[in-house]
Parts: C-alpha cells; sequence; structure tokens
C-alpha cells in the first residue's frame, strides 16, 4: 500500500503511485503527463479531453483517445467548427467516445469559438497562465499536490471570458498538468523534470 509517495514500479524505477495502476496509465506517465505541449489544436484536443473526463477516470478517456481523435476529426480546430447537427448526432451514437450530450455540445461550441482565434492565440493565453516553477517544490507525496490553484482558477476564467464552456478550476488545473504548464510528478518520480 503507497503512503502517496513515489514507489517502485515492474522495473525497479521509482514513479508516481497513480502511474503504476495499468500499463496504460504506465506509458501516458511516462512519456506524455507533464511534459509541455504547444500548438492550438493539440491544446484544444487536451482541453475537450479533459472536460470529457470530468466526473469519470482518466484511464476512460485515455483507452477511448483514438476513438475520440476520430470522432472529433483529429480536433483540428477548423473541422470540428464545421460540425453540424447532422455531426452532433453521429457523435452521440458513437460508442468510442463517452456520448455525453453536454460534453459533446461544449467540444463543437468550443471549437466555434476557437475558429475565430488568430493562428497560436489558444497556445498564448494557456500558457501566459504558467506559474513560475522556481515558486513551487517538488510534491513528495500525492496528498502535496492541488486540485486547483490561483492560475488554474484565473485559466478558467479567461477562457469561459472568451467564450469557452465546461473549463472549471479543476478541469484547467488538470489541463495545466497534462500540459506541462506545472511538474506535478513527486519529487522523486523517475518523470520529475523530463518535460523541462
Amino acid at each position: 500500500m503507497s503512503d502517496g509517495r513515489a514507489i517502485a514500479g515492474p522495473d525497479g524505477r521509482l514513479r508516481c503511485p497513480w502511474g503504476l495502476s495499468t500499463e496504460d496509465y504506465v506509458a501516458y506517465h511516462d512519456e506524455e503527463w507533464g511534459r509541455p505541449v504547444h500548438g492550438d489544436d493539440a491544446l484544444f484536443e487536451r482541453l475537450s479531453l479533459e472536460a470529457f473526463q470530468s466526473g469519470l477516470s482518466w484511464i476512460t478517456i485515455l483507452r477511448r483517445r483514438e476513438g475520440f481523435r476520430t470522432a472529433f476529426s483529429g480536433f483540428r480546430i477548423a473541422e470540428v467548427a464545421r460540425f453540424t447537427d447532422a455531426d452532433r448526432e453521429r457523435l452521440l451514437a458513437d460508442e468510442g467516445i463517452i456520448r455525453n450530450r453536454a460534453k459533446i455540445d461544449a467540444t463543437i461550441a468550443n471549437a466555434k469559438v476557437l475558429a475565430d482565434w488568430k493562428p497560436g492565440e489558444l497556445d498564448t493565453l494557456i500558457w501566459s497562465h504558467a506559474p513560475d516553477p522556481a515558486r513551487r517544490r517538488a510534491p513528495v507525496s500525492v496528498t502535496e499536490v492541488p486540485a486547483v490553484t490561483d492560475e488554474s482558477t484565473a485559466l478558467s476564467k479567461a477562457l469561459k471570458k472568451r467564450g469557452l464552456r465546461f473549463i472549471g478550476p479543476t478541469t484547467a488545473y488538470a489541463l495545466m498538468q497534462a500540459c506541462g504548464l506545472v511538474d506535478d510528478h513527486l519529487a522523486d518520480c523517475l518523470a520529475r523534470g523530463a518535460g523541462r
């Protein structure tokens, strides 16, 4: 049983405890989570997936990510912005994704908003909320990792003010973690600092 500190995986290397529950998580933890993500479409994908995850386990989303990518045209903002009512009905019937009407509607609505932004504007807005890494010490235990921060609350407000939906402060912080705006890998974790 973990006390919330980094634990040894099958290879003997220390990892965040959540990163060892399944093989999917090991790969996601080691190779993706906490690594910097840039580009409007890539960030739109992460923003959308974090919104779909709200209220669910991340592994549910991770295992359906390819289904989401197919269903949402690779999360290319310009293409999703052109989705019609017929696309919406197609998505509601697609067993390869989470068929939640509010989340599907929010994803399409967000794409329509973002399609009017200048190239790079979403990237710039999100990354402008990255905290100074020197201000934070590495967490030793998962109990030291926050669910919400002042920065995530400000990011949520900024995105909502610009017309985006389904992005509260907790979802915004999960986005910040996943996209490398913060490094919440534990101090002893093999992935700590890997994205910097």
